[in-house]
């Protein structure tokens, strides 16, 4: 399918806002993934479009917060390891399971990161609680539990930035800044293996893959600069409202 321009625009905002949400916060393709079912692909095209597309927002983000990543090449190493394995895994699983299972478990896929969104603000209260000041090794639940969070981006990947700044602020507590910067590169990692998985063998909306990757790359660029000053209720509000909708709407479709 082509676009018509009015289409085109909406996906490129869309992509700027995924960009700049995934590098303060995560869970942007709560936003491109409902914007390019809105403008008629189907859910696993749109799936895979917009995992690719995503990816230069992710590089541009990272690289943004690239301070905050000093002193932490070792972690960053051993941690997207599993990260991409889960994300291979994921990938994977998205091509070989039948396309009614994702049109089946993605609007509960939708609601639970919505769900994750909610509750981030009490779970930050509770992980920070948890923190102790001498846990700074990678031991095996971060490994064990950014593998299952891999598996979940590769597959689908909304909200999966707010499972590994969690699992980052239980088992590898540093500053909060520094954990979103190691996050940053963790689902980059997720969704550049995946993307390559999707590359070699899925059917790709390369349209939508260039216009959402064009606003990824301004809207990472611009979550790391800018994103901290943005208040996280006003970002947390708007992806809960826009995934309930897309949720609502897959169900009953």
């Amino acid at each position: 399918m082509t676009l018509d321009p009015g289409q085109a625009v909406l996906v490129v905002l869309a992509g700027i806002g995924a960009g700049g949400v995934n590098a303060v916060i995560g869970s942007g393709s709560l936003i491109t993934f409902p914007t390019l079912l809105a403008v008629g692909y189907p859910p696993v095209v749109a799936n895979v479009s917009n995992n690719i597309g995503v990816v230069p927002g992710a590089v541009f983000g990272a690289y943004g917060f690239r301070r905050e990543l000093e002193g932490q090449k070792h972690r960053a190493r051993v941690l997207a390891t599993a990260s991409a394995l889960g994300g291979l895994t994921g990938a994977i699983l998205l091509l070989t399971l039948p396309s009614d299972v994702f049109d089946t478990i993605v609007p509960i896929l939708v609601l639970l990161a919505c769900a994750l969104m909610i509750a981030q603000p009490r779970l930050s209260a509770w992980v920070a609680s948890r923190r102790a000041e001498d846990a700074r090794e990678v031991g095996a639940a971060p490994l064990a539990i950014g593998y299952l969070a891999g598996v979940y981006g590769g597959y689908f990947g909304a909200a999966q930035g707010v499972i590994l700044l969690a699992m980052l602020a239980v088992f590898v507590p540093d500053e909060l800044r520094r954990s979103n910067a190691l996050k940053n590169v963790l689902a980059g990692t997720v969704n550049g293996v995946a993307a390559v998985v999707f590359i070699l063998f899925a059917d790709v909306a390369w349209e939508a893959v260039v216009l959402v990757a064009i606003g990824a790359a301004v809207g990472g660029t611009l979550g790391a600069k800018i994103g901290r000053r943005v208040p996280p209720p006003v970002l947390r509000a708007m992806v809960v409202v826009l995934g309930v909708v897309v949720a609502i709407r897959l169900l009953i479709d």
